[in-house]
Parts: structure tokens; C-alpha cells; sequence
């Protein structure tokens, strides 16, 4: 290696992503008051990680307040089937709905 300088970013301290593509995850169930971005609708929904979104971004619950200091984690497109989010679902059982959620409202199912 003459004339360069090899370097190697390293994500700092939780900004790898916690979640894999095609791990099974759920939407945790929290009540938090103000600022939030998850629809009560999908809270305790089971889903499977389809995309991990680059790169770690703020996280915008927490910036609302400004408490974050700088923290970056992931957002991961999750895929929740229709038939956890509505009782009775008549449409077909392959039907999902795709969303986009941050890593603190999702945990391995």
C-alpha cells in the first residue's frame, strides 16, 4: 500500500443494526405520552424484518425533546401480516401491510 491510507469506518456504540433481514420481530406494546411515531394500531403486531435502512439515523421520538444527543440507530421495513392487525381479516392470508419502524419500538418475537 505506497502512497494511500487505508481507512475503515467503524459505526460507534449501538449504531450497528440490532435485527437481521428475515428475523421475525414484534411491534413492542408501549403507551408513551407525546411524541410518537408508531400507530397504536400496530403496537403488539408480530412482523418479519424485509429491509434494514441505511445508514443509522437520529432518533426523531427523542430529538422531538431533545434528549438525543447525536444517537443513531436503524430503521427496518417490517412486513405485518393483515391477519394480526384486523380480526377478522377475509382478504387473503398473503396480504401484508409493509412499514417502516425505528429500532427502540421493535423486539425479537
Amino acid at each position: 500500500m505506497t502512497g494511500s491510507i487505508l481507512q475503515q469506518v467503524l459505526p460507534a456504540l449501538d449504531e450497528r443494526p440490532r435485527f437481521t433481514v428475515g428475523e421475525r420481530v414484534r411491534v413492542i406494546t408501549r403507551a408513551p405520552i407525546g411524541h410518537y411515531r408508531v400507530p397504536i394500531y400496530l403496537r403488539g403486531s408480530p412482523g418479519t424484518v424485509e429491509r434494514v435502512i441505511e445508514p443509522a439515523l437520529v432518533d426523531n421520538e427523542e430529538e422531538g425533546y431533545g434528549r438525543n444527543a447525536g444517537n443513531r440507530r436503524h430503521y427496518y421495513r417490517v412486513a405485518i401480516p393483515m391477519t394480526a392487525l384486523w380480526h377478522g381479516y377475509d382478504g387473503s392470508p398473503r396480504d401484508e401491510l409493509h412499514v417502516e419502524i425505528y429500532e427502540t419500538w421493535l423486539e425479537r418475537a
